[in-house]
């Protein structure tokens, strides 16, 4: 379900980083820790952290509970990022902090419409042998 555009391969140390900072982020909204004006942070779920291959660079996956308001969602986390990277400052002992870049994360979205075309061209299967 985590199928983002341009999926190639990414070295263990970016897939490492990447989770690491994926579940510091996770908590640290959990916890509202990062102080964000005008957003209850408990509840974003990071999805998904991908590094660039230099580590300095992360492009958070994200998306509401429920689904709703997800555009203007990213559209605060990432002008409030600099509260986020303080945050995760605290949390994380690496040697660059990676920039952090915010992004809806419509993957639950893409396979529910493929789940709805699936199931469609099932029911079309189905009344296709009935009348044959």
């Amino acid at each position: 379900m985590r199928n983002h555009s341009n999926q190639g391969s990414f070295s263990q140390r970016q897939l490492r980083v990447g989770e690491l900072v994926k579940q510091n982020l996770g908590e640290l909204f959990l916890r509202n820790e990062a102080k964000i004006p005008t957003l209850n942070s408990k509840l974003i779920t990071v999805t998904e952290v991908r590094m660039t291959p230099d580590l300095k660079t992360a492009r958070v996956y994200v998306i509401p509970l429920g689904g709703i308001h997800t555009k203007e969602i990213v559209k605060i986390l990432t002008e409030y990022s600099h509260l986020v990277r303080k945050a995760l400052s605290k949390r994380l002992d690496i040697k660059f902090l990676p920039k952090l870049t915010f992004v809806e994360d419509n993957s639950f979205e893409y396979a529910e419409k493929i789940e709805k075309i699936i199931k469609r061209n099932r029911d079309n299967d189905k009344e296709k042998k009935r009348y044959n």
